[in-house]
């Protein structure tokens, strides 16, 4: 009895180090090549395991891809969650730190979303919990405003923070790390300081009179 009460805990440890290795030769897959270029063979491989055990603990491959997201998003929205609000550049080091390490999976999700329902869901979820955060970190600055005008500073903020921003920042246009989030405090601070611009009042289409 003894001998197989130890044995089970033995087995469950191995069997979850063998899940573990799956989801990180996914990961590592998918943050560099097209969904439909990805195969079991190849996560079977890196993972030094049978293509059947893939199958076997996850179905198929579009099942993989939903558990590899479910695996993954705590470790992020716990990372973003750490920025503190109100306070500009420690949001920014937040959000690029984000960046620099999933900011290329990301828009690599984003050109595929479109066709593959996993990576849908993914993109999703992350444009809705990046709304919130900027909700959260930027409340400060947002409760003053009337609502439309909060509507629209919640719209630049938003795309501001995008992983879009981040990319040309970066990638196209080469910044280094510090000159990007330089870039993104200058571009926020001037949302946040410049005054509300008043809206026009509506003028007359008849003539003038004098």
């Amino acid at each position: 009895m003894k001998s197989r009460s130890y044995a089970s805990p033995l087995r469950a440890r191995a069997a979850e180090a063998t899940r573990e290795r799956i989801l990180e030769a996914a990961f590592a897959r998918f943050s560099t090549d097209y969904y439909e270029a990805v195969t079991l063979d190849a996560i079977a491989a890196d993972a030094d395991v049978t293509v059947q055990t893939v199958l076997r603990r996850f179905g198929n491959k579009e099942s993989l891809v939903r558990t590899l997201a479910q695996s993954v998003t705590p470790q992020v929205t716990a990372q973003r969650d750490e920025a503190p609000s109100g306070d500009i550049p420690q949001a920014v080091a937040n959000v690029v730190d984000h960046y620099e390490a999933i900011g290329d999976l990301v828009m690599l999700l984003l050109r595929q979303e479109e066709q593959v329902a996993p990576f849908a869901d993914a993109t999703a979820f992350g444009k809705k919990y990046h709304s919130g955060w900027i909700d959260r970190v930027f409340a400060e600055w947002l409760d003053q405003r009337s609502i439309d005008d909060r509507r629209r500073l919640h719209a630049q903020l938003v795309a501001t923070c995008d992983t879009y921003t981040w990319y040309l920042l970066r990638r196209q246009q080469e910044l280094s790390r510090e000159e990007t989030e330089l870039a993104l405090v200058e571009i926020i601070t001037g949302l946040l300081t410049s005054s509300t611009p008043a809206h026009p009042s509506r003028k007359s289409t008849s003539p003038d009179v004098r």
